[in-house]
């Protein structure tokens, strides 16, 4: 393999019904098989793709003391900033060399109990244009997101909005990322990379393309394959939730973000990755249509919120 399969969410969006299983169908192989795929024609535009790295450029050259103020205790990094030397891969204990910017659903409706559960997203005053253009992204993100999981209902004999209800106000995460510049001189901590080999957490992850090389996919031959990808283009993979929910017929594949050559350690790299989450009552117990005798149930039964807390303290967030 020497890149992750393409597709066009086009296909599914505004196809016939040849074209549009023809999606499900190549979604569902490529889930299930290398568990990455990367989409064109998304809804994220490229107007505000800039836009957003404008923004998380702004945010990161900030003074640490300035950063420290958007610091949001007993969240467990998950609303506002993340500074370095926090955040390691599950079965880690050395940092990775990043920081990093939670955002979280905007939920106007106050009889839905998360109105109140989960925490309020934080704003950065110093840069004008922030929350807009990180609703508007949040907003495209979650509407791409919900056609992809549209697409993997069908693969997996599901009504076509199975998910819907599942994800609507849940905890997804828009995570501005910055992998730091590494000083020439200043030795790196033994065993530390920019992101540790790991696997995410929520159902599936979105990311618009990194402002530099780094992202690796563990195949399942074993080799690490550092795709290419095009700015216009999006990289979609199953997160541990789907893999659990599908027994193992979705694959949560292991993945990284390595160093880069001796020669550009001075150069930053910023990412915007979209975790997308149950909300945190849905069971993750595994689908029946996924059990069978040659593929017996594989996980115990948990909530999408029991499983998630026991991830964030593997990664070093919570206690």
């Amino acid at each position: 393999m020497e890149n992750l399969p393409l597709l066009d969410l086009r296909q599914f969006q505004e196809g016939d019904f040849k074209q549009k299983w023809h999606f499900v169908e190549a979604l569902g192989a490529a889930f299930s098989e290398i568990g990455f795929v990367l989409i064109e024609h998304h809804l994220v535009s490229p107007a505000l793709q800039q836009a957003m790295y404008e923004k998380v450029q702004q945010f990161f050259a900030l003074p640490a003391e300035v950063k420290a103020q958007y610091i949001i205790p007993g969240t467990a990094g998950q609303r506002g900033y993340t500074p370095p030397n926090q955040e390691h891969a599950k079965g880690h204990s050395v940092p990775d060399l990043k920081e990093f910017f939670h955002i979280g659903p905007e939920i106007e409706d106050p009889t839905d109990p998360l109105y109140e559960r989960l925490p309020r997203n934080v704003w950065v005053k110093e840069i004008p244009g922030f929350r807009e253009t990180f609703l508007s992204a949040y907003a495209k993100f979650m509407e791409t997101g919900r056609y992809l999981l549209r697409a993997i209902a069908l693969y997996l004999g599901l009504e076509e909005g199975y998910f819907d209800e599942l994800i609507r106000n849940g905890p997804s995460l828009l995570r501005l990322l910055h992998y730091y510049p590494l000083s020439e001189g200043i030795p790196i901590p033994e065993g530390a990379t920019r992101a540790a080999e790991h696997e995410d957490i929520n159902l599936i992850t979105l990311l618009i393309g990194a402002s530099a090389e780094g992202l690796e996919v563990l195949t399942r031959e074993g080799h690490w394959l550092a795709p290419k990808v095009e700015p216009h283009q999006m990289v979609i993979n199953v997160g541990d939730m789907l893999q659990r929910l599908t027994n193992n017929k979705l694959r949560s594949t292991t993945h990284r973000v390595t160093l880069p050559p001796p020669d550009k350690r001075h150069l930053p790299r910023y990412s915007i990755p979209f975790f997308l989450h149950p909300r945190p009552e849905v069971s993750l117990a595994c689908l029946p249509s996924c059990i069978d005798e040659l593929h017996p149930k594989a996980y115990p039964d948990a909530t999408a919120e029991e499983y998630l807390n026991e991830r964030l303290v593997e990664l070093g967030l919570k206690k």
